[in-house]
């Protein structure tokens, strides 16, 4: 076997591995005996201590709020341990500092240009007019963002002025310092943190009011908490293949999601009767190359996509063998939407001999010789000596691959592509003839708790579920990224709406 190729699946495997055991190695802070916590008596009992968690009982703990923190993890910091930790505000003092005139007005004007109008409005306002205040305080505290920062993107469709931020450490920057920040409150016994508790029922008084909450630790010991509120923030479902497939109607096809993203949120807010809302603005990638057809996999590789790093020289088609969008389009949300709605949310890369040699690599961080030699060892690579052989090879409609070959042939020839296309140095003729499958995917949970404007959780009836609170990726991508991927819309809100809880909307 070509050593090569032994070494790239070792460094993948690796990798995975790092990922796995740098959550499993990150410190356990705040980890009191569960026998000495009390049962009773707090402010705020909390059911996720990650990326709204962890603020939240910052800055309960500085109106002398006693908080319980509960995750069914070994550690703290929920998503942030495998998220890009990416950010967006506007009006921030380093964007002052850098001569960038910003507001928050614009930033949520962005946000209905971006989503095409579907974010949720009262949200969205909640978490942008109040992001500057969130990210000046992370930065206080030594946030460090990336030389050059803020950027206006490029991943996601790119906001009109730079308010774009994170870390060359990701999630994980953003993680450690709230880990820091949070050490002083549990030092004071404002703040007790129970790890590997899995949470699964909802306590009601006789009103209805959520009053707390039972819990079972990794012995099987059952203990009940209670106190004056709870609040779920314990994340997305898109690490639970069942759930993701029964509330977006698809497979979960990777298994890049934190493992604790089990969608504890959604089952605790329906057993008590909340409101779900956002699964009509489910989004998904422009396509990755994944490890096999086993649901969940792993990522493979990364096609080059943005016209503004490398220009297309392939053709993308989907099952039907049609092009369903143009290629060198300059918009990612362009891209990614028309995917959403081709057969199984699949494409493939199409080319031929002369692009393979002539064309920059199609694969991000994959030399030449790489993407050769993954054809001959991954069955999403395949390779023909005509254009109908690598059709039925790859399972594409051969007659519709032909045609549409014939006519981006003609586009070449004339200037004229029938998608308009611009960027086209080479026709698809000289054998042999490759493609490589895509399939679109998905981290983000569409679906979440709906809720009012102080993050109190709803009933179906739109009427207040006295007690329970919910914060963070729970309240769902739908809501507040609408039907796009808007930059900086998941973290953001999360520490914000936690800050929030914490500072002012939670009853002490």
């Amino acid at each position: 076997m070509d050593t090569r190729w032994s070494r790239r699946s070792l460094i993948q495997a690796v990798g995975a591995t790092a990922i796995t055991s740098a959550t499993a190695a990150a410190p356990v802070l705040g980890a009191p005996d569960p026998r000495r916590v009390p049962r009773g008596g707090w402010d705020a009992i909390v059911v996720g201590a990650g990326t709204a968690g962890l603020p939240l009982a910052i800055f309960a703990a500085q109106r002398k709020a006693k908080v319980l923190l509960l995750d069914i993890a070994d550690t703290t910091g929920g998503t942030l341990h495998v998220s890009t930790g990416q950010m967006s505000a506007a009006g921030t003092r380093l964007q002052q500092a850098r001569g960038i005139s910003d507001t928050a007005q614009e930033h949520y004007d962005d946000l209905q240009r971006i989503s095409r109008g579907t974010i949720d409005p009262m949200l969205a306002r909640l978490a942008v007019f109040n992001a500057a205040d969130t990210f000046d305080w992370l930065m206080a505290r030594g946030f460090e963002p990336l030389p050059g920062q803020p950027v206006n993107g490029e991943a996601h469709e790119p906001y009109s002025k730079p308010r774009y931020y994170w870390a060359a450490e990701g999630g994980r920057a953003i993680m450690k310092l709230l880990q820091r920040e949070v050490q002083a409150p549990v030092e004071r016994g404002l703040v007790s943190i129970l790890l590997k508790h899995d949470v699964f029922e909802l306590l009601h008084a006789r009103d209805g009011r959520v009053r707390g909450l039972r819990a079972r630790d990794d012995t099987g010991t059952l203990r009940e908490f209670t106190g004056r509120s709870v609040v779920l923030a314990t994340g997305g479902y898109t690490a639970a293949p069942a759930l993701y497939q029964r509330l977006t109607g698809r497979p979960q096809y990777i298994n890049m999601p934190y493992r604790h993203s089990q969608g504890r949120g959604i089952e605790l807010g329906l057993a008590a009767g909340a409101r779900l809302r956002g699964i009509e603005n489910y989004m998904a990638n422009y396509g990755l190359v994944l490890a096999s057809d086993d649901q969940p996999t792993s990522l493979f590789a990364r096609p080059q996509d943005f016209p503004q790093r490398r220009q297309p020289w392939e053709i993308h088609v989907n099952a039907e063998g049609r092009r369903f969008v143009r290629e060198d389009i300059p918009s990612v949300d362009a891209r990614e939407q028309s995917l959403l709605y081709q057969t199984q949310g699949r494409r493939w890369i199409v080319f031929d001999q002369a692009i393979l040699d002539a064309a920059p690599p199609v694969l991000q961080g994959f030399t030449p010789e790489d993407i050769r030699g993954a054809f001959d060892l991954h069955p999403w690579f395949k390779r023909a000596d005509s254009i109908g052989e690598l059709a039925r090879a790859a399972g594409i409609d051969p007659a519709g691959l032909e045609s549409t070959v014939t006519m981006f042939n003609y586009g070449v020839r004339t200037g004229n592509d029938p998608l308009g296309r611009q960027h086209h140095p080479l026709p698809i003729a000289k054998p042999p003839f490759y493609s490589i499958k895509t399939q679109a995917t998905s981290v983000t949970s569409a679906a979440g708790l709906a809720v009012d404007e102080s993050l109190r959780v709803l009933h179906e009836d739109g009427s207040v579920i006295p007690g329970l609170y919910a914060a963070g990726e729970l309240l769902g991508a739908g809501a507040l990224q609408g039907k796009a991927f808007s930059g900086g819309m998941m973290v953001t809100p999360s520490l914000t709406f936690g800050r929030l809880l914490g500072s002012r909307l939670l009853p002490t």
